[in-house]
């Protein structure tokens, strides 16, 4: 999905299993796609740090974000201070990256402009 169009304008679909684990392959593949983003957990998770000039646009961020994770039913654990947000996304369900991830970090970069 994520080859044909943007991955900021793919939407996500229940994945569940390991065999829609994304191997170390395509996870380098996607990477480039979103800049700024970092493996962490041995490359079961992706996170990045958004910084805004202070706390109302921090949480307009963070409302901005909890809404296209409840539109793409793919949630991130988000840690949340007063001029930054840290998001981490990683697929529980396939114990590792999915293509979701992927999508929703490039929605995540697409909010914050």
């Amino acid at each position: 999905m994520a080859d044909l169009i943007p991955l900021a304008q793919a939407h996500c679909i229940v994945r569940r299993g390991h065999e829609h684990r994304l191997g170390e392959a395509r996870i380098r593949e996607l990477l480039p796609e979103i800049p700024g983003w970092e493996l962490v957990e041995q490359g079961h998770a992706l996170t990045k740090t958004f910084t805004f000039p202070d706390y109302y646009r921090t949480m307009s961020f963070v409302n901005a974000l909890a809404h296209v994770a409840n539109t793409e039913n793919h949630h991130p654990d988000l840690s949340v201070h007063y001029d930054r947000c840290v998001v981490r996304f990683s697929t529980h369900d396939v114990g590792g990256l999915s293509e979701n991830d992927f999508i929703c970090a490039a929605k995540a970069d697409q909010l914050a402009g």
